[in-house]
């Protein structure tokens, strides 16, 4: 039996201004021919389907159209689990129509365990595998908020929650594997921040909870697990060191910070008890490069990558030491002449030193997170730093609380 996990789409992401839907298509093209060319039997999409919780019909399109097409090939069973970035609803919508084609949808959390646990049965009608399909687990879901608690006991919950949730789908999995009579593997999936993992800056990976409270480590999934699929974190890797506890990663560079990045879909192969891993390489649809220097540098790395007729997205950023703020726009657009390639952000850092070093707040919307407004406040108001890391975490808080009520209103 092969199973094929993947993980983190975000259908519909941009970057910057510049939409990928081409990027996306050819991404389903290539994955379509691998499960059938390689004849997986079953295919795991570990949560963060689409980039927002409102995609644009476009990017449906793009997910049912994926799905039509892998229907066609020899794989067997779909499953799909939602991320903190999906709408539960969008995803839920049409799973009794999937179910006909045997795609199965878990978009949020159950309120009976036994809901996310999946028995699949191969072409004989013979079990084959049982999946504890676990999305995104959400602070309701998995804990009950009570007045006065302090941030230490919220995240002792929270992980507590996390752990008995398993603990309960898992045990239902145990016990529909002693009423089959007969061992089968036990597969579960996640999307969660593993303790330890690895981001990159810029990559939209979102803190679930408060802070790092939330983070979850390798020991609290239950024993009877034969390989964890998770989803979150946008670079391939294990947990904890274990090659069966594994994160695919993002099929698609979500931000210039991956530009160099490796892709991977995760490849794992039952034969009676024993279990192969291994991650397979996603081919590279759009080029990302970043060029940052003085203004000799980066015209003449754009002319090496003319020269071999580049059709890179650049990121650009300027740290030379003349101020030439007017004169860089239009500098850049000579030096791109008779170029394939399109430079999608401009950061001249000589400018934003200046602006930062006369008190001036120009900064874009585009460039600020709010816990980067937040901690400008913070410094504002000169608060001292034995109590910014308190309210840092409470300002966390809320972000996550009002994230939350907007996929209740969704």
């Amino acid at each position: 039996m092969k199973i094929l996990h993947t993980a983190d789409w975000h259908i519909g992401q941009h970057l910057y201004s510049r939409k990928r839907y081409q990027e996306f298509k050819e991404f389903f093209s290539w994955l379509v021919k691998k499960i059938a060319d390689e004849s997986f039997d079953i295919l795991l999409v570990a949560g963060d389907v689409f980039d927002t919780t409102t995609p644009s019909n476009q990017a449906q399109e793009l997910y049912n159209n994926f799905l039509a097409e892998v229907s066609k090939t020899a794989c067997r069973h779909i499953v799909v689990t939602g991320g903190n970035h999906d709408s539960p609803s969008l995803l839920n919508a049409q799973r009794n129509v999937f179910k006909l084609l045997q795609i199965h949808v878990v978009g949020s959390a159950e309120e009976n365990p036994k809901d996310e646990v999946l028995l699949l049965r191969d072409l004989k009608g013979h079990s084959e595998l049982i999946v504890c399909a676990v999305p995104y687990l959400r602070d309701r879901d998995i804990r009950k908020s009570e007045p006065g608690e302090t941030l230490e006991e919220k995240g002792q919950k929270l992980i507590e929650g996390v752990r008995l949730h398993y603990a309960e789908v898992c045990a239902e999995a145990e016990r529909l594997r002693e009423s089959i009579g007969q061992w089968v593997p036990i597969v579960a999936m996640g999307h969660l921040f593993a303790a330890g993992g690895e981001t990159s800056t810029g990559d939209g990976v979102r803190d679930l909870f408060v802070g790092s409270l939330g983070h979850i480590h390798a020991e609290i999934f239950p024993s009877c697990i034969d390989y964890l699929a998770l989803g979150h974190l946008h670079s391939p890797q294990k947990v904890g060191g274990k090659d069966t506890m594994r994160y695919s990663g993002s099929p698609l560079p979500i931000s210039f910070a991956e530009a160099d990045h490796e892709k991977e879909v995760v490849c794992i192969e039952f034969a009676d008890q024993n279990i192969k891993v291994e991650g397979h390489k996603i081919p590279t649809f759009q080029e990302l490069k970043r060029i940052r220097g003085d203004w000799d540098h980066i015209f003449d790395e754009i002319a090496k990558e003319k020269e071999r007729g580049s059709k890179a997205f650049l990121e650009i950023a300027y740290t030379g030491g003349e101020f030439i703020d007017p004169k860089l726009h239009s500098r850049l657009e000579r030096c791109m002449e008779g170029s394939k390639m399109e430079v999608l952000k401009i950061n001249n850092e000589r400018k934003r030193e200046r602006i930062i070093a006369e008190g001036e707040n120009s900064a874009s919307l585009d460039d600020l997170h709010p816990i980067d407004v937040f901690k400008s406040v913070l410094e504002a108001e000169q608060i001292v730093d034995s109590e910014q890391d308190d309210l840092i975490a409470r300002f966390l808080e809320m972000v996550t609380q009002v994230a939350e009520e907007d996929v209740k209103r969704d």
